[in-house]
C-alpha cells in the first residue's frame, strides 16, 4: 500500500460482503478489551476466491474491518454514529502495524475484523484509542 494512502480509510477497507460477514461471527475468533469486542478471522486466498466463485472483487483490501454499536446499548443514533466514528478513527491511526503483519504472511486473502462496542455509556476518545491499541496488538500476536 502506498505511503500517502496508508492512514486512509477507503472503501475497499469496508466489511460489506454478507457472505463474508456471516462467516466471520460463526467461525471468527473474538477478543475482548473493555468497551470493545473484536472479532477476527484470516481468510486465505483459496476459500476467498470460492466465496466469490472464482474470481473476488479487486477492491477487496487485505484488512477489511467493520463497527458495530448495538441498539441495545445506545438508544440514540446520535451516541451510536459518534461512537462508530471514534472507532473507526482510532482503527485508522492504528492499522499499520497489523498492515505489516499481514503482508509479511503469504497466502492470505484478507483479514476481516468486526469491532463491537459493549458499554452502555458513551466512553471518550482517548480510552477507544488505548483499547484499540491494545486489541490491533493482540491480532497480530495470535497471527
Amino acid at each position: 500500500m502506498a505511503e500517502n494512502n496508508r492512514n486512509k480509510f477507503v472503501k475497499a477497507e469496508r466489511l460489506r460482503h454478507k457472505s463474508l460477514v456471516d462467516k466471520l461471527f460463526d467461525e471468527g475468533k473474538s477478543l475482548y478489551e473493555f468497551p470493545l469486542r473484536v472479532t477476527y478471522r484470516l481468510i486465505g486466498e483459496e476459500e476467498l476466491a470460492g466465496v466469490f466463485r472464482g474470481a473476488f472483487p479487486e477492491r477487496i483490501a487485505k484488512v477489511q474491518m467493520m463497527v458495530t454499536v448495538p441498539k441495545k446499548k445506545r438508544r440514540h443514533a446520535v451516541d451510536r454514529v459518534l461512537l462508530r466514528r471514534r472507532i473507526r478513527e482510532a482503527y485508522r491511526l492504528q492499522k499499520g502495524a497489523l498492515l505489516d503483519k499481514i503482508e509479511t504472511l503469504g497466502g492470505v486473502g484478507t483479514l476481516s475484523v468486526a469491532f463491537v462496542y459493549m458499554h452502555s455509556e458513551n466512553v471518550d476518545y482517548a480510552l477507544i484509542e488505548r483499547k484499540m491499541a491494545k486489541l490491533l496488538r493482540k491480532i497480530g500476536e495470535r497471527l
